[in-house]
């Protein structure tokens, strides 16, 4: 794994270890999955939008 290191607000912070707490896990790991997840529906949209755009005349 590549380690990268963020900087967050500190209220972003606050929310990220209140989910963490109710899902018991780690800030990092929340913030690990909820970037995982966003990446994957901004791949599902780019794929969709090239599909779309391809089938223009």
């Amino acid at each position: 794994m590549i380690l990268v290191t963020l900087s967050l607000d500190p209220a972003v912070y606050a929310f990220y270890a209140a989910l963490g707490q109710k899902a018991e896990r780690t800030v990092e790991q929340v913030l690990s999955d909820a970037l995982y997840k966003l990446a994957g529906e901004l791949s599902i949209q780019a794929l969709k939008k090239k599909q779309i755009e391809d089938c223009k005349p």
